[in-house]
């Protein structure tokens, strides 16, 4: 199967020097726990039509896609946040502001991770458009210890509705999640975007199906996700988020109703807190930047200082790569990097 990623913008490759921390598109995040988020790449094949980050064809603020083709360069900003952070043990955490599949070397990657002695468990998130179950056994035999899989409705209109793209086949997800529960080692977490007043009817459905099929062997079957609008993801017509109170009220009844947990924890999955790579910004501190590419949004260049890749906003044209810009930190939080340009 083809898709278009992304027809309109150009895709990045995010090689040395630039640095793999600092931006929330790609490379090693750091949130200060004993779990890293590895973000080899930004392309979806969908276009899910509740997407926090306004992935896939239809984006309409994305200027950039980024991929982080070279493995062992990805790997080398794995283990320096792992020395920072002083860990003897991480959990590793594959995720996008995309789907990690459309990343042409992830069974490397999986392989690659598996093979460093500091990484305890490695999972992976998927909306799995892209599954299949020839993959699917490449990455069990890889070293996947948990796919994380996102079917939003077991009903095939409806999800094909949701996905934003008319040739997916939720039917096809189903049958490699069917699979992988029942024959290869890894294990299974089905993860829906419960979005209110649109797929309300598939949530408890899909309880059920989790539990049938035999999700969850040593991990937590399901991790239903509460739809959020951000500013600039996708908000379907008519949509308002629920509360986390409404929300909470609803998984501790189908709790009660299914006998499974569904209120989940960091616990649950072995995460803890844990130091951080160093924050070397304060947010306000007007900082020289060297501008290394360019940006993930319209408006945006990234650039270099320090170590760390700093997303720069409130500019205009195609980055001056090479060229130094001063700007104003805006943002540190959790070592993510934005500056705006004085």
């Amino acid at each position: 199967m083809s898709f278009s990623a992304a027809p309109a913008r150009a895709v990045f490759e995010v090689k040395p020097p630039i640095p793999l921390v600092g931006h929330v598109a790609f490379g090693v995040i750091d949130r200060g726990t004993n779990l890293l988020q590895i973000r080899p790449t930004t392309l979806c094949p969908l276009s899910c039509i509740f997407c926090s980050v306004d992935a896939g064809p239809r984006s309409r603020w994305r200027a950039t896609e980024y991929v982080v083709s070279d493995v062992d360069y990805l790997l080398a900003w794995v283990r320096w946040a792992v020395e920072r952070k002083g860990l003897d043990r991480v959990h590793a955490y594959i995720d996008a502001v995309g789907d990690p599949l459309t990343y042409p070397r992830i069974v490397e990657l999986v392989a690659k991770l598996r093979e460093m002695p500091f990484v305890e468990t490695i999972a992976m998130e998927t909306h799995g458009a892209l599954l299949t179950e020839k993959l699917a056994e490449e990455l069990d035999e890889a070293g996947l210890d948990r796919l994380n899989l996102s079917i939003d409705a077991l009903d095939p209109e409806l999800a094909r509705a949701l996905s934003g793209a008319p040739w997916f086949d939720v039917r096809k997800v189903i049958e490699v999640a069917e699979y992988v529960a029942s024959s290869l080692r890894m294990d299974l977490l089905i993860a829906p975007v419960w979005v209110p007043g649109v797929n309300d009817a598939e949530i408890p459905k899909i309880v059920e199906w989790a539990l049938r099929i035999g999700a969850g062997k040593r991990w937590p079957p399901l991790g239903i996700q509460k739809y959020e609008a951000h500013k600039y993801g996708r908000k379907p017509e008519g949509v308002k988020p629920m509360s986390w109170q409404a929300f909470y009220s609803a998984l501790r009844e189908w709790e009660e109703q299914y006998g499974v947990k569904l209120v989940l924890s960091p616990q649950d999955f072995g995460i803890v807190r844990a130091k951080r790579v160093p924050i070397v910004f304060r947010r306000f501190e007007r900082v020289r930047l060297k501008v290394v590419g360019p940006g993930w949004l319209r408006g945006q260049w990234i650039a270099a200082a320090r170590g760390r890749v700093v997303t720069v906003v409130g500019v205009e044209g195609d980055p001056p790569v090479g060229r130094g810009v001063s700007a104003t930190m805006l943002r540190v939080k959790d070592g993510i990097y934005v500056a705006r340009a004085d």
